[in-house]
């Protein structure tokens, strides 16, 4: 999508949109209602050199540029309440910061097939949402639900209004993940390689869980540490 009229006309009429692009100097009455219609639809809106739009290989983009959504974004409490009224025990998965689309297709790949109602992504801080994820997932980001959210730490908060344990994945936890009870109402948090959980985030979860390792080594990867977690979501929930 390029330019101002024909990304305000987007928003308006309800087009999924992944992300916004401004040129950092980009101005005017037009920028301001795009600025506008943009946060009360919660599409992200990032401001970038005009390098970056050029970058894009196109012209006469006017400093705006917009990138349609391939993942149709859901409400989030919309999607607990289906989840409930269907009878099923809820399990959600949130990212925080992990950037790497290759980790976040496999992650989506591994969540459709454990049983996972829906990512929940932050709208600024994770990799984009594009055909290589949706190539990476096997077409998985096209099946299971994905919440884009402005505040992680807000949609904890919804999970719990809603009755939902919260548990980060962290490797110095107390507890191992075989010691936890997934069988509950349950969300996992998982954070990046290099960072982890962002520390405000950690403090509101419920309880850390650790994957226990018996060689020393600083961390699993993400996409794989996803895998070993919902495996003994599901695991449980087999057995139950």
């Amino acid at each position: 999508m390029i330019g101002r009229q024909a990304v305000a006309d987007a928003i308006r009429s309800g087009q999924a949109l992944d992300r916004i692009y401004l040129e950092t100097r980009a101005n005017g009455k037009d920028i301001d209602e795009i600025r506008k219609l943009a946060t009360q639809q919660g599409i992200p809106v990032n401001y970038v050199p005009v390098a970056k739009l050029n970058s894009f290989n196109i012209t006469d983009h006017e400093g705006c540029v917009a990138q349609i959504a391939i993942v149709q974004y859901q409400d989030l409490q919309q999607v607990i309440s289906f989840t409930v009224e269907k009878g099923e025990t809820p399990l959600f998965l949130l990212l925080d910061g992990i950037t790497d689309i290759r980790n976040i297709g496999g992650i989506a790949r591994t969540a459709y097939c454990t049983g996972v109602h829906a990512i929940i992504i932050p709208d600024k801080g994770v990799g984009a949402l594009n055909e290589d994820a949706l190539l990476t997932s096997a077409g998985a980001l096209e099946k299971i639900p994905v919440c884009r959210v402005n505040s992680l730490m807000k949609a904890v908060d919804e999970l719990h209004l809603n009755g939902i344990t919260v548990f980060a994945s962290e490797m110095k936890a107390a507890r191992n993940s075989f010691d936890c009870d997934f069988s509950i109402p349950c969300a996992i948090v998982l954070g990046s390689e290099e960072k982890g959980i962002y520390p405000a985030l950690m403090k509101i979860c419920d309880e850390k869980v650790k994957i226990p390792m018996q060689g020393d080594f600083e961390s699993l990867n993400v996409s794989v540490a996803a895998g070993m977690l919902l495996y003994e979501v599901l695991r449980q929930r087999l057995h139950q």
